[in-house]
């Protein structure tokens, strides 16, 4: 018998989108006005391997005994006494409403299971309302974009126990079956598209001595070994002032979806020139948008003293971006080939630690010794109290710390913690964001 999942929710988070996206198919309409859905829209997908009946439902909310509104809750009503597990949609970019408290309630109710999906978190714009849904008391909530795509192998994982299958078997058939998403970026004419070809060994793109040549993000799929992988080859980006005409600006806005919808990003530097201003700023643009990163020096083959060149490469990328250090640093030649064996095992491993999760107890016991070795400052003689943290999600490694008076804390402690977590957990250059909340602890209840 396939699992009945009822997607319900208030209206206009996505629920629809996510249906068709989860059924395969374009089956409920979709569109931004917000009702469009009424009746219940059911369809049977295999997902991963799970057999899923899903029912699309009409958004929940309040409304008189007799109008349209509670009519259609109602018949959300119906779904979720007949669903096996409840997947509740929020809109991760809009946080936590009171339409969202009123299913929430309606949820704890029905005492049926429920799952949390935290939609349109495409983007570092919908973390905070994605933290936020851990007040709504159903657990830690999955990150996805139905629209893109995304959270759908942490959806799966999610899933299978209520699908008789254990969460170990599902992390390994995930990540056997999802694609790398690997994008390479970085200044005009620093070899970016010479590296595609070198990678897939073949001429995909199109390459040359004049800058700009690549408009649109070339795509090709690969295989590096048991892996599939999907390679975005971007065009350059130049300062935002110098980018004038019409299609270069379309050109920089395909390049920025490739990066934000990419789990690995290779920023390709020219070696002779080393770290240019512009070089930091694309650095930066993707530790903001969360993806992991390895910076790929291209025309490695040119330096003489490597060592020396290396240091320095090494010394300038911790100090100008503390917030990735440590990120991986590759000497390589895509046109002779040299150092090209060495990229992809840092690219792999760099993905690792992006996926990295840690437990709540181990979080904790680092949290007391992180505390103990340098306490918070007291605000107003009243010294602000961190009790405990735990790991909303990874991709990247995202904490949320509990406490008093958290907002009053400095930055300069938030970064202490961060590259404490970095070095305790072993997570060399990759973005780790920390959400502060007051809130009561949810693990003693």
């Amino acid at each position: 018998m396939p699992l009945t999942v009822a997607i319900v929710g208030r209206p206009n988070v996505g629920k629809s989108t996510l249906f068709n996206r989860l059924a395969g198919k374009h089956l409920a309409i979709v569109d931004d006005t917000p009702g469009v859905t009424r009746d219940r829209v059911v369809a049977d997908s295999d997902f991963g391997g799970i057999a899923l009946r899903l029912v699309d439902t009409a958004g929940f909310d309040k409304g008189t005994p007799e109008s349209l509104a509670a009519r259609m809750a109602a018949q959300t009503s119906v779904a979720i006494k007949g669903a096996d597990v409840c997947l509740f949609v929020i809109d991760a970019r809009a946080g936590i409403t009171a339409g969202d408290e009123f299913v929430a309630a309606a949820l704890r109710r029905s005492g049926k299971p429920v799952i949390v999906a935290a939609n349109k978190s495409e983007s570092s714009a919908g973390d905070a309302g994605a933290n936020e849904a851990f007040a709504l008391g159903f657990g830690e909530p999955i990150a996805v974009s139905a629209e893109h795509g995304l959270g759908l192998a942490e959806l799966r994982e999610v899933l299978a126990p209520y699908a008789g299958e254990s969460p170990e078997q599902a992390e390994i058939e995930d990540e056997a079956e999802r694609p790398l998403r690997l994008a390479i970026v970085g200044r005009p004419n620093v070899g970016k598209s010479s590296l595609l070809n070198r990678l897939i060994d073949e001429e995909r793109a199109l390459t040359g001595p004049e800058p700009g040549l690549t408009r649109d993000a070339v795509l090709a799929e690969w295989r590096h070994g048991e892996r599939e992988i999907v390679l975005h080859d971007t065009a350059g980006l130049r300062k935002k002032a110098r980018v004038t005409e019409k299609l270069e600006k379309l050109s920089v806005g395909s390049t920025l979806s490739a990066v934000r919808f990419a789990d690995c990003v290779m920023l390709v530097m020219d070696a002779a020139e080393g770290f240019e201003k512009q070089d930091l700023s694309i650095a930066d643009l993707i530790a903001r948008e969360g993806r992991t990163l390895v910076f790929v020096v291209n025309k490695w083959d040119l330096v003489k003293n490597r060592e020396a060149a290396f240091k320095d490469l090494r010394e300038r990328a911790d100090r100008l971006l503390p917030q990735i250090a440590g990120a991986p640093i590759v000497g390589v030649s895509a046109l002779t080939g040299e150092g090209m064996e060495r990229l992809m095992p840092v690219v792999f491993d760099a993905e690792r630690i992006w996926n990295l999760r840690v437990t709540t107890g181990a979080l904790n016991r680092f949290l007391e010794d992180a505390l103990t070795r340098n306490p918070p400052p007291a605000v107003k003689g009243r010294r602000i109290r961190i009790r405990y943290m735990t790991q909303a999600k990874a991709r990247p490694p995202t904490f949320v710390v509990f406490g008093n008076q958290l907002k009053a804390l400095p930055e300069s402690y938030l970064r202490y913690l961060a590259n404490a977590l970095r070095a305790a957990f072993r997570m060399p250059g990759t973005p780790i964001r920390l959400t502060l909340r007051s809130s009561n602890n949810p693990y003693t209840e």
